[in-house]
């Protein structure tokens, strides 16, 4: 008696991958998942197939799919913010003041993208400013940043 392989075993095969995703550090089996999930809609499409053929295209697709992850889908969900990273990245920065009038001259700025975790902050201005204007970041002093009025040349 020949063991055919049928369109579920390889479902079964690609869930059982896709679900090790959660026991496994690498993040990898869910592109094989994937892609045997994949045989299985093709098997069932063209029931057909031989077993070698299956498995080579199981291959292919699941080096496709590393590739589209690594090449595509990866590059969207690269942190975009300044938390973290060093004083020196934080200088110069540009944001809004959105706040005014707090205590001992305090001023509230927005920035487009988080500075140090965060897209508002306390701030102290080195010279009057008022809502609406573009400051820049020349210090970090304590828990506030320090800020000068933005020149646009």
């Amino acid at each position: 008696m020949e063991f055919v392989v049928e369109p579920w075993h390889w479902f079964v095969l690609g869930i059982l991958l896709i679900l090790s995703e959660l026991i496994l550090p690498a993040f990898a089996a869910l592109w094989f998942g994937i892609a045997a999930v994949m045989v299985c809609i093709l098997l069932w499409l063209f029931p057909m197939m031989g077993f070698t053929t299956q498995v080579i295209t199981w291959g292919i697709l699941s080096i496709l799919c590393t590739i589209l992850w690594f090449k595509f889908i990866k590059p969207l969900s690269i942190d975009k913010t300044k938390a973290g990273l060093s004083r020196e990245s934080t200088i110069g920065q540009v944001g809004m003041v959105i706040h005014t009038g707090l205590d001992h001259g305090q001023i509230i700025v927005r920035f487009p993208m988080p500075v140090l975790g965060s897209d508002e902050w306390n701030c102290r201005s080195t010279a009057e400013v008022k809502v609406g204007d573009r400051v820049q970041v020349i210090d970090i002093l304590g828990n506030d940043l320090v800020v000068q009025p933005h020149s646009s040349a």
